[in-house]
């Protein structure tokens, strides 16, 4: 069993930045694979970046590569996502979660947290 809370969300101005962070509790958080995922209003939950549970290798969503980057602290139980240059359609829930075989896609991830808000000024 893996519980994820998301932080970090909040307003800013387009151009700005934020970093989420993703706590997990549980001691196999290692062995998992890590995935960030959005969803807007009136759309469907979206996938953002994930990292392997070795973070040697990682993949991004088109929308945000060169932006965003993911990244985890296994001694941390923690995974983070760096978001630069943020755009008023980044605005969204962010979602992390935990999945053992961390694809691009929402099914494959079985532990998900509460989401977190980043609404983006324009």
């Amino acid at each position: 069993q893996v519980r994820l809370v998301e932080s970090g969300g909040g307003l800013v101005q387009a151009g700005g930045s934020l970093r989420l962070s993703c706590a997990a509790s549980g001691r196999t958080f290692s062995t998992y694979a890590m995935g960030w995922f959005r969803q807007a209003p009136g759309k469907e939950r979206e996938f953002v970046a994930r990292i392997s549970w070795t973070g040697t290798s990682t993949s991004y969503a088109d929308s945000v590569k060169g932006r965003f980057t993911i990244s985890r602290v296994n001694a941390k139980n923690t995974t983070y996502l760096q978001m630069n240059s943020l755009k008023p359609e980044d605005t969204a829930v962010y979602y992390c979660a935990a999945g053992i075989s961390g694809t691009n896609y929402v099914r494959s991830y079985d532990y998900w947290g509460q989401g977190t808000q980043v609404t983006v000024s324009s």
